[in-house]
């Protein structure tokens, strides 16, 4: 069993865990794949697999988790787990350097595995088109794009120097969200703790 490196990435704007689990669903149970959704609320997983009675190829299974936020959802997916894919691919190629006419009937097999292999691209290519349909992006809200005043606790825009309410200083305080990941960062912040973005000024 081989696995990739978890990713994340937090979209922000109007809305849901379940809209993403929803698109996720549709894509992927579908054809070789089992995709099913768990939870609710602003907590959801996704899974999806290959069928364990897969007749072709090696195996393998992937978790999507998906958290509400202020303003928008975390998606995070877990480590890919490959069940036989490795001595499935082997298998195709001692065949093939003893007769190379033997990868004719290996082909369904050389496909799945690497549909498989390709499956976290999909699954973000997926999460990318569903976020951009519904207008979102890394960038942070309106909402949540105001400061709290710490001695009135008045909200003030970004860039506002004094506060609106009490006209005490702001300072450089206001929150920024990383172009790569949309991570909510502190301002200041040089490289995002989550991604390793470099943020832009």
């Amino acid at each position: 069993m081989q696995n990739k490196p978890m990713q994340k990435k937090t979209f922000h704007g109007p809305v849901s865990p379940s809209d993403f689990a929803d698109a996720l669903v549709a894509e992927f149970n579908q054809g070789n794949l089992e995709a099913k959704r768990i939870g609710r609320g602003n907590h959801r997983i996704v899974q999806i697999a290959t069928p364990r009675w897969n007749t072709s190829g090696g195996r393998t299974a992937i978790t999507i988790h998906l958290n509400g936020v202020e303003d928008g959802v975390h998606v995070r997916l877990g480590q890919q787990e490959w069940f036989g894919i490795a001595a499935s691919l082997g298998a195709t190629a001692l065949m093939a350097l003893k007769s190379p006419w033997s990868l004719m009937y290996r082909l369904d097999d050389l496909a799945q595995d690497i549909t498989s292999l390709q499956l976290t691209t999909r699954i973000w290519q997926t999460i990318t088109r569903t976020a951009e349909s519904l207008g979102l992006s890394y960038n942070l809200s309106e909402r949540l794009r105001r400061l709290s005043c710490d001695y009135c606790n008045t909200a003030n825009p970004v860039g506002a120097p004094h506060c609106i309410s009490c006209g005490a200083p702001l300072g450089p305080n206001q929150p920024v969200a990383c172009g790569e990941c949309g991570y909510i960062l502190s301002a200041g912040t040089k490289k995002c703790s989550q991604c390793g973005a470099k943020i832009k000024l």
